[in-house]
């Protein structure tokens, strides 16, 4: 005796070993035996052998039209045995009934299951919508085959382009279009990215990485919202003090300005001046909202997205020429260089003049600084504080923290709209000049110096802290050890850094004797800070990519086969000239940090962006460049 029962949702026959009255031994055809629930026996028959019974009825079954037995079954529940009597008009034979069995359970648009070998028909209205849906899916698959073909070949379908920005950034899987493009990425071995750029449907790699970047972090848009402007205070004192910044070219929102005033038998008075818009811009006001919303401002190569409107950093910014609200530290120097008192205050301070790095480091270098200058404006002033600084230097037992790295400034010529017909140049420039330490070395002496202030006042502030190599915000006023300090609060940057407008608010609050915008251990200021820390490190991660992608396309411009690079540590190198930093796998494993080696340069992929490159030879050299890690300011 043989038998036809069902078994992980499927059929199968086999021989019966043992019939018991709950459970069959069944020997299937392969010569397997198993235990089988008497409640899962659909049919036993004689003949055929159990090896054959699916065989036979197999294309029996795939004979049978859906439709037609559809119109045959009667309403109400029924046994496939009861109906394959009807249909075959006599007692169906075991391969009939089987394949009625197998004809019914492959339709189940058709046919509700009911139970072991029972069944009801669909309902005229359900088989209706249920066959327009597996015509729609019918159609779709085909839609899906010709979006793959035309992929594989490089033709974008109309269908695909109008969701380039969702399949590259947002992907919904249960879309078509979205399974059809990756079945054309697998097929192809391509990226998303890849695959839609050969297809035309991403105009640059630029234009991938900034709309990814905005994406992500701007998806209403950079646009500000239509804010009145604050204007200045005009009860602040005026200081009697001519005070000049130091920055790029390129900065248009200068957040700070130095001063220098000789006291005859003392030393000198230095100041240390501060933009102000937290005198302007109210904590929870419209204004607050937006620069809390961005959090900062977004650098990249020939672009940047500011944390505050344009009009209101015109109002704030220190511009040459202009009596501008400030916060000012003034520090009582000794001609030993030594910080003897220091005092704070809220005032509008006369920007004598912006100079910038390229219009003064010419005169003023590492080079010239020791000997006679030329005869410029403020010369004195930046030659006194350059000894100051060392001096504050030698205090912090600390070497400035931007010695040994270089700057690169880059210059995009040509129009966005048109990336591919921008030209890059770039300029390497080394840090921890003369100027950059002076800068430097006063802007820690305030941050760190204002930072105590509202420690021992017993406000809330929020610090930059560095305890066992590891720079972290926090809330308490801890020590700052690569810094060399007690304490330190970015507070010199509020006009592109939120958490310096925040502590200046702090800041003010406590000049004026007032209650600050935060308490101790108030839950917006961890919110702020949690968020700020977050976006600060996103945007300075989209800031290096796009020098990476600049950084290629000069490669590329120069059409070179070979660059040099320095090692920094195994199969890490960086290139000469430009930032950056890539490994290279058939870089030697016993070369030392700061060895010099040519590289051959055999793919440049903007889309990554990436540079692949394999070691050629290294380069002698006298001695290994040290090889420093950059502290942020």
């Amino acid at each position: 005796m043989n038998v036809l029962f069902e078994e992980d949702g499927g059929f199968k026959a086999g021989s019966v070993m043992a019939d018991n009255e709950s459970s069959l031994q069944v020997e299937m055809p392969s010569g397997k035996r198993s235990k089988i629930k008497s409640a899962t026996v659909l049919l036993r028959f004689a003949a055929p052998v159990a090896g054959q019974l699916l065989e036979q009825a197999t294309p029996l079954a795939e004979a049978i039209e859906a439709d037609f037995l559809w119109e045959c079954a009667a309403d109400g529940e029924f046994s496939f045995l009861d109906f394959a009597r009807d249909y075959f008009g006599h007692e169906p034979a075991p391969v009939e009934a089987s394949a009625v069995l197998l004809a019914l359970h492959a339709a189940p648009v058709y046919f509700h299951r009911k139970g072991k070998g029972r069944f009801r028909k669909a309902p005229p209205d359900i088989l209706v919508a249920a066959l327009a849906s597996q015509e729609k899916k019918r159609q779709q698959a085909l839609a899906m085959e010709g979006w793959v073909a035309d992929l594989k070949a490089f033709r974008l379908p109309a269908e695909i382009a109008a969701l380039t920005d969702a399949l590259l950034y947002a992907p919904d899987r249960n879309r078509p279009e979205t399974k059809a493009f990756e079945a054309a990425c697998a097929e192809t071995g391509l990226t998303a990215a890849q695959l839609l750029f050969r297809c035309g449907a991403i105009r640059s790699p630029y234009h991938l990485h900034y709309r990814r970047f905005l994406h992500e972090q701007f998806p209403r848009g950079t646009g500000f919202p239509d804010l009145p402007v604050p204007g200045q205070s005009s009860d602040l004192p005026r200081a009697d003090v001519r005070a000049f910044s130091i920055d790029d070219a390129h900065t248009t929102e200068i957040d700070d300005a130095l001063s220098v005033a000789w006291l005859p038998g003392i030393g000198s008075r230095i100041g240390i001046h501060i933009a102000a818009p937290g005198l302007a811009i109210e904590h929870g006001s419209p204004l607050d909202g937006v620069a809390r919303a961005r959090l900062s401002t977004v650098y990249m190569p020939g672009n940047k997205i500011t944390m505050l409107p344009d009009d209101v950093v015109r109002n704030y910014t220190l511009a040459g020429g202009v009596d501008c609200p400030a916060v000012s530290l003034y520090l009582t120097v000794n001609e030993s260089f030594e910080i003897v008192a220091h005092e704070s205050r809220l005032e509008l301070v006369h920007i004598a003049a912006n100079l910038r790095h390229h219009e003064v480091e010419p005169w003023f270098n590492a080079e010239t600084v020791g000997g006679p200058l030329p005869e410029r404006p403020f010369r004195d002033e930046l030659v006194h504080l350059w000894h100051f600084a060392n001096a504050c230097e030698g205090r912090r037992g600390k070497p400035s923290a931007t010695q040994g790295i270089n700057d690169y400034n880059f210059a995009i010529v040509g129009d966005f709209a048109d990336p591919e017909a921008c030209i890059v140049e770039i300029c390497e420039r080394k840090r921890g000049s003369p100027l950059d330490k002076l800068v430097a070395e006063l802007m820690i002496v305030a941050n760190s110096t204002w930072g105590g202030l509202l420690a021992e006042k017993n406000v809330a502030c929020l610090y930059r802290a560095q305890t066992q190599g590891k720079v972290r915000m926090t809330t308490s006023p801890m020590p700052h050890e690569g810094l060399g300090v007690p304490q330190y609060a970015w507070m010199t940057s509020p006009l592109r850094r939120y958490c310096d407008l925040v502590n200046q608010w702090q800041l003010i609050a406590c000049l004026k004797g007032e209650a600050p915008p935060f308490a101790q251990k108030s839950a917006e200021l961890f919110a702020a800070m949690r968020d700020f820390e977050t976006t600060y490190a996103a945007y300075a991660d989209f800031q290096r990519l796009m020098e990476r992608y600049w950084s290629l396309r000069w490669l590329q411009r120069q059409g070179l086969s070979e660059t040099a690079a320095t090692v920094r540590r195994e199969q890490l190198v960086k290139l000469a000239h430009l930032p950056i930093l890539l490994r290279v796998p058939s870089l030697p494993a016993d070369l030392p940090a700061g060895t010099h080696v040519r590289l051959a340069i055999e793919s440049i992929d903007l889309l990554g962006p990436e540079v692949a490159c394999r070691y050629l030879s290294t380069v002698d050299n006298d001695m290994p460049e040290t090889v420093e890690e950059e502290e942020e300011q």
